[in-house]
Order: structure tokens, then sequence, then C-alpha cells
């Protein structure tokens, strides 16, 4: 006789520290009173699911309440956080289920028609419906054999406290938000969990800095940073770690990437959030200095198909027929025909033969337009119905601008 599954209950504010200590477990950290007090600030209680046990949390799962940039448009996107289980309740079940009743909790709201999250493993979220949606670079950059241009023009650089220029870089990034797939929405909490700079976060580093651009129209771009100190017998060798750059003008990106690579007595600079076309792999003379590496970074899943291919816009006209499945949201089950553009698209039930057919993990992976609908179909997880229809499609589902995670939540 096997014990009944343990209850899923929606969460209570008083669920945060031990949800966070079940992360920190899971995730291998050790507890950090500041990184505690960080954290506390964006959590939504009535967005967590948990999972408890005489007393104790051990499965939990969370949502941020974000709006997401996608091809062409901005809509309201569930951000998925704080996903564990305890070591001693592995097996059981209960990721399976926590993360099909959120899907169901999402779907029946109404709001969010599309979720986005970062995977701990690759391999875990497929399984419930999340298709790899964008890539980034990891550069590890050598500046020893390494050269940008000399700036168009005068570079005008200020530095300051991160928190004291929190509003021009909000500026800044608000101007760009709109037309960068892959960027969440900032309100004053996350900017202040954006730029909380405890020791933990530090690794060894000194305090987070930041630097403005001032254009001719005002301040057009910053970056934020990092550096750790560091010699040998062969002189000085710090690091430089970039977290963000953000510029709306391609003066300001040359001339702050100019800064970052050219600081006194760095010898490399890391910088984990490059999308897999930035525009610094264009500019260097030697781009393998770089030093590049792909990874994986936003997994999307559509809650809600219809609304959800109906919210993003399109490179191309399209009209296609496309028959989705899903097993854990039934209402996705079924034939859907997309009519769209650069302007408008509508997805609405269709009786007509299919064009193409997938899972809804599929339609995830190439809603960002970043994974190419013709890998997926060349892979055979998109089946193409009628001849000339994944062309089409690939076209169609593409975007002039690569998907880019810029923050980890």
């Amino acid at each position: 006789m096997t014990d009944s599954p343990l209850p899923i209950r929606d969460g209570l504010p008083q669920d945060f520290a031990p949800a966070l200590d079940l992360l920190h477990a899971a995730f291998h950290n050790n507890p950090d009173p500041d990184l505690t007090e960080i954290e506390r600030g964006v959590y939504e209680p009535a967005r967590s699911l948990a999972v408890v046990d005489d007393g104790r949390i051990v499965g939990h799962a969370g949502a941020y309440t974000r709006e997401l940039t996608v091809p062409g448009a901005v809509v309201p996107a569930a951000h998925v956080t704080m996903v564990a289980v305890a070591a001693t309740h592995r097996r059981r079940g209960l990721l399976t289920r926590l993360m099909r009743r959120q899907l169901r909790q999402v779907r029946d709201q109404g709001r969010e028609p599309i979720a986005v999250l970062w995977a701990s493993e690759g391999r875990i979220y497929p399984r419930f419906g999340y298709g790899l949606a964008a890539e980034r670079l990891i550069f590890d950059i050598d500046l020893r054999e390494l050269r940008l241009p000399a700036d168009a023009g005068d570079a005008r650089l200020r530095s300051g406290d991160p928190d004291e220029l929190r509003p021009e870089m909000a500026t800044v990034y608000e101007r760009l938000r709109p037309g960068r797939p892959g960027w969440s929405s900032r309100d004053d909490r996350w900017w202040r969990n954006v730029l909380a700079d405890p020791p933990a976060r530090r690794e060894s580093q000194t305090a987070l800095r930041a630097v403005l651009h001032d254009g001719p129209g005002g301040v057009d771009g910053y970056a934020l940073w990092r550096s750790r100190g560091g010699w040998d017998t062969r002189g000085p060798k710090a690091h430089v770690q970039v977290i963000e750059v953000a510029a709306t003008e391609p003066p300001a990106y040359l001339a702050l990437w100019r800064f970052l690579t050219t600081i006194d007595l760095s010898r490399s600079v890391g910088y984990s959030f490059g999308a897999v076309d930035e525009p610094l792999i264009q500019l260097v003379d030697e781009p393998r200095q770089l030093g590049a590496t792909l990874a994986d970074s936003l997994w999307v899943r559509l809650v809600d198909v219809a609304a959800a291919l109906e919210a993003r816009r399109y490179a191309a006209a399209v009209d296609l027929v496309i028959d989705v499945t899903d097993p854990l949201v039934p209402e996705n089950t079924g034939r859907w025909r997309l009519t769209g553009d650069r302007e408008r698209a509508r997805c609405v039930p269709s009786t007509e033969p299919s064009d193409l057919a997938c899972d809804v993990r599929d339609l995830g992976a190439v809603y960002l337009g970043g994974s190419s609908l013709r890998s997926l179909a060349d892979a055979g997880l998109i089946r193409e119905l009628r001849h000339g229809a994944v062309a089409e499609a690939t076209i169609a589902f593409g975007w002039d601008r690569s998907p880019a995670g810029v923050e980890i939540f």
C-alpha cells in the first residue's frame, strides 16, 4: 500500500524563508541574509505553490508577474522561478504535479499567454512543454590580442553610484525594451533587485559599478560591471566582469565596449549575456579572442496557443494551419489557422487540412524568433504536411534581431 500524494497548496507570505532555504539546498548554496532580503522584495506568494510534509516545505514553484518582449510586441508572461524539490522527496512526482498545477493556474487566470524560465538543466522542462527559445554567448575575452575601432567622435562617459544613476539607466532600458525580444519589464522593485550589491553577489570582485554614455540627445547607453585584481610574474592581470550593456545608438555601444576592454591593468573581460547576433562580434579585429561559447537562456511555454500566436508579429505574411499537440493543456490541442504579418496576427480554430504538425514545445522554441523552424523540421520535431509550408513558416517565425535574456530571474 502506497502513501497518498502530499497535497499542493497555494503559497503564503510566510513561505518565503523556508522556500528559499529549499532553493539553497537544491542549488548547493549557503543562505545569505542580504540576498534573502533582496529576493523577498520581488517574491509573490499569491503566485507560489508549496508541497508541505510534516510542516516542512519539500516542493515549491513560483512565478513573477512581468512582461516579456516578443517579436513585434510586449506581452504579459509568467516568469517561472524558485522551482525545487527536496532531495529527500525526489522521484515521487512532486515536480510534475507542481508544474501541471502551475500551468493550469496560468491558463485559467487568462492573463498570460506564455510562461518563460531559465532552466537549471535542459532535460527537465521540455517534458512540460517548454521549448528552447533563446540562446546566449558567454564571452571570455583575452584583451592582449584584441582591438576595437576608434570612437566615431568624442566619447562622453561618466561613472557613478549605480543607485544614483538608476533613473537614467532605466530610461535607456525602456527605450530599448519594446524592440528587444527576450527582455523583461523592470519596475522599481526589479531595478532594486538588479542593482542590489551584497557581498554574496560579488564573488571576490569589487562592488558593482556603472558608467553612462552621453550622446547628442542625452544619455543613450550604460554598462554595469565589476572587476577583480590580479598579478603574476608578467605583471597585472585584472579581470573585468560585465553585467549588462545597453545602448540605443551604435556610437554609444562602441564607446562603452571600448571603455570596458581598455580599463587599466585588466587583461581579460567576461560577459555572460551576449546575444547570438551580438554586435561586438562584428566590431573586434579578432573575433576568436572573444572566447565565445554557446549556452541556453530562455525557455518558453505557450500556455494559450491562440492568444500567444496572436500576440506576436511575423517577419513575413503567413497563412498556415498548424496541428498542435499539448498533453498538459488539452485546450491547446487541435488545428489552428494562423494569419499574420508585421502589423497584426489572428489565430483561430480550424477544420481545414493542416500545413504543419508539432508539439506545443516546438512552438515555444520558435516563439521568440531565435530557433529556426527549419532546424526543428530537419530534426523531425515539426512535420510538414503541405509542401513548402516549412519554408514559409521559417521565414515568418524568424525576426530581424535574435532574442536575448539579459538577466536570470
